[in-house]
């Protein structure tokens, strides 16, 4: 059964925008390779970090919003936690929406 996951994560301010197209890309085809479906990417752009992070005051930001079983969200953290270029990552499990909800009842 699918659920609803939003992965965002930060990659280090460092990277020229090649680089960081090239990193969304890279962790987009991870879960598209394992059988789930990208619902929106969102590059947030370079943002100052609330703390220091490995030695980094800023961080660009990216969100991912996709649906899948589960698995798929283990092999993306995986690729990242061994991944230099990003220097933070959550993924939150979401409710689907009320109107969804309602119609499965």
């Amino acid at each position: 059964m699918s659920q609803l996951y939003e992965t965002m994560y930060i990659l280090r301010p460092d990277l020229g925008e090649e680089m960081v197209g090239q990193a969304i890309e890279k962790y987009r085809s991870i879960l598209q390779d394992n059988g789930a479906e990208i619902l929106e990417t969102q590059h947030r752009g370079k943002r100052r970090l609330a703390y220091e992070i490995a030695k980094h005051r800023e961080g660009v930001y990216v969100q991912m919003n996709y649906t899948c079983n589960g698995s798929q969200v283990a092999v993306l953290e995986r690729a990242m936690r061994l991944s230099d270029e990003v220097i933070r990552y959550l993924t939150v499990k979401q409710e689907p929406p009320k109107a969804a909800k309602e119609a499965d009842a």
